[in-house]
């Protein structure tokens, strides 16, 4: 059963009532399930359907095309020598297909762009110079290198510049759409579950389609990522690799940015990943966001030449904090680890990477959906001199109605309290935050927790006070 994704499948299936031909790329992270995607809406129906291989020479990719012609109606294929051959033996297959719209779905595309295969030019010939004179093709192709499909197709500035006729993202699931998959499973997790599940495996759906149901999340982790033989306990170096053709320099930037929490500026991830300054840097960190693995954020009144890169992929942090650390190939580090001091360290972090991840959802509970807003983050380096101290604010959504929620994300087992000496911090936070930015708009100051705030004498100060249950709005 298909999980939410209605907009995707929405914008899909409207392209069965074009009166034009259609070219579609969907892209988005390894295992975010766009094949599934695509086969579901569809049905699994398609008039012409072929994957490509991974890692395999031309002629190799050039004899599976020809098979799956073959396979799928196409009589007298010959030999195919090269891709404009095997686009003209698709040609003659559509023409004679009865099918009243031709649906072609070619999946991991990059794979099929072996060195000197001239593959792409074949493409731009079969789309511009045929598919684009009826009325009855569409095209569907999609892959795990979402920097190739970006670069190369979507991104692309020869024959196949601005020939998408739609482009379609497809991110993880919400905590929502994990409740909604974990009820469809049977599987009987709470919410607070959920989300420690979420701090781990993000919403990828291929990841939570091995929790079995019965066993705790922290069975299923340690059997997963720690036991010898788990299904993802090698998935770091597969991510990468399938994404990226050099996974090495990208590896290096997030390597980085793992070691530091708050995020790294450029020049900070060149010294610390001894990488050079150049265009293939700008490449990479361009790559990695588009995979949803960092993202790039100003402070307010700052530059964009100042921007900050932050890793806020949940899989890989896990890696780096966790599997990394299990030296001793213990097949139970996860439960071993829950509630030490590495752990409660660990799940403050990774809420508020999720609280980041699910600001639709903190909107919706703020009651500002329809609000234009931007998200940002802010911190000051420690002055002695004017006796400030160095502070980071993860999250501030700053309002067209002129209201900015400073937002301060905790998580704990139980009630939220907050104490005189944290009130004292956030009150001179909210300070030095007005000074800082010489900020003219209300500031609302909202607490997000996961059971909410006790209710004393200091919590009277918090505008807003947001739980792990409303992340679950949206």
């Amino acid at each position: 059963m298909l999980i939410g994704r209605d907009y995707e499948k929405k914008e899909l299936l409207s392209v069965l009532n074009s009166d034009n031909s259609e070219f579609i790329a969907i892209y988005g992270r390894r295992r975010v399930g766009k094949t599934y995607l695509i086969r579901e809406t569809f049905n699994y129906r398609f008039t012409f359907q072929h994957t490509g291989m991974a890692n395999c020479t031309s002629k190799k990719q050039l004899a599976s095309f020809r098979e799956s012609l073959l396979e799928q109606g196409a009589a007298d294929v010959p030999k195919l020598s090269n891709w404009l051959e095997a686009f003209s033996e698709l040609k003659r297959f559509l023409k004679i297909s009865t099918d009243e719209k031709k649906l072609v779905f070619i999946d991991e595309l990059p794979w099929l762009d072996t060195a000197k295969s001239d593959f792409l030019t074949a493409l731009e010939y079969f789309w511009n110079g045929w598919a684009t004179t009826r009325k009855d093709i569409i095209l569907i192709v999609c892959g795990s290198a979402t920097s190739w499909i970006v670069e190369k197709i979507i991104n692309n500035h020869g024959g196949l510049h601005n020939r998408l006729t739609k482009r379609i993202k497809l991110s993880p699931f919400t905590l929502k759409e994990c409740e909604e998959f974990c009820i469809s499973r049977n599987l009987a997790l709470s919410r607070a579950q959920i989300v420690e599940a979420y701090m781990i495996m993000g919403g990828i759906p291929y990841y939570w389609n091995y929790i079995k149901k019965g066993q705790s999340v922290a069975q299923n982790i340690d059997t997963l990522f720690f036991k010898e033989g788990g299904e993802l306990r090698d998935e770091f170096d597969m991510l990468y690799a399938s994404l990226f053709r050099r996974p090495e320099g990208y590896i290096k930037v997030v390597t980085a940015l793992a070691q530091k929490k708050v995020g790294m500026s450029r020049n900070e991830i060149i010294k610390s990943a001894k990488l050079t300054d150049n265009g293939t840097l700008t490449k990479m960190l361009n790559e990695l966001e588009w995979c949803g693995f960092i993202r790039k954020y100003n402070c307010i009144g700052k530059t964009n030449k100042e921007s900050v890169f932050q890793l806020i992929d949940n899989y890989t942090l896990f890696y780096f904090q966790f599997i990394c650390k299990n030296k001793h190939n213990d097949e139970h580090f996860w439960s071993s680890s829950l509630n030490s001091p590495l752990y409660n360290t660990w799940s403050g972090l990774a809420y508020e990477r999720i609280c980041l991840q699910h600001i639709p959802a903190i909107k919706c509970k703020l009651g500002i959906f329809g609000v234009l807003t931007n998200v940002y983050s802010w911190r000051q380096n420690a002055n002695e001199e004017k006796g400030f101290p160095g502070i980071q604010i993860d999250m501030l959504i700053d309002r067209h109605d002129q209201i900015i929620n400073l937002c301060e994300i905790k998580y704990s087992k139980a009630e939220y309290s907050i104490s005189k000496e944290y009130d004292s911090a956030l009150r001179q936070r909210l300070e030095l935050f007005r000074i800082g930015t010489r900020c003219k708009k209300a500031i609302h100051l909202t607490m997000i927790t996961t059971y909410g705030l006790t209710e004393n004498s200091y919590s009277q100060t918090v505008q807003n006070s947001i739980t792990m249950d409303d992340l679950f709005l949206c």
